[in-house]
């Protein structure tokens, strides 16, 4: 007899979660289907190291605030309401907008477990752990790291 299927469901204040410098993550669901968190970001700051994913698909939803997007060689600014869905293989990078905060769901799929990803995150934000430290992480969560500096900037044609 197959398995009945059942549904997750996290309630406010049972996600886990980690403070950034720049903000706070709670992780409301880890693996399986999809990996679910929710980012909070202080005017201005960046969300993540320039990367793509190779398996994934990665959703941005914006709850409020403005959020900076380079997608690919696309500079693009996407506000409340605004959502972005990013394919395998694009390389991407995100960060509150100058000026403004930013508080955004953010989904992959199919969910790869990210917990230590994003705890080894905040790690490295306060301080506490090379951003070396993930290198040998990048197919464990599925993030390939790029180069690209200063990623705010508008690519020249």
């Amino acid at each position: 007899m197959a398995a009945t299927p059942h549904a997750l469901v996290v309630q406010a204040g049972e996600a886990a979660g980690a403070t950034l410098t720049n903000g706070a993550f709670e992780l409301l669901a880890d693996g399986g289907a999809v990996s679910a968190s929710r980012l909070t970001l202080t005017a201005g700051a960046d969300g993540a190291p320039p990367h793509h994913h190779k398996l994934s698909h990665e959703l941005f939803y914006v709850l409020d605030g403005t959020m900076l997007f380079r997608l690919g060689d696309t500079l693009t600014t996407v506000s409340k309401g605004g959502l972005v869905v990013i394919p395998p293989g694009l390389p991407h990078v995100f960060g509150a907008a100058e000026g403004a905060s930013a508080d955004v769901v953010v989904v992959l799929s199919p969910g790869i477990e990210r917990f230590g990803y994003f705890e080894q995150l905040a790690a490295i934000s306060r301080g506490e752990a090379e951003f070396a430290s993930l290198l040998p992480e990048q197919d464990r969560y599925d993030v390939h790291f790029e180069e690209l500096p200063d990623w705010r900037t508008p690519p020249t044609p």
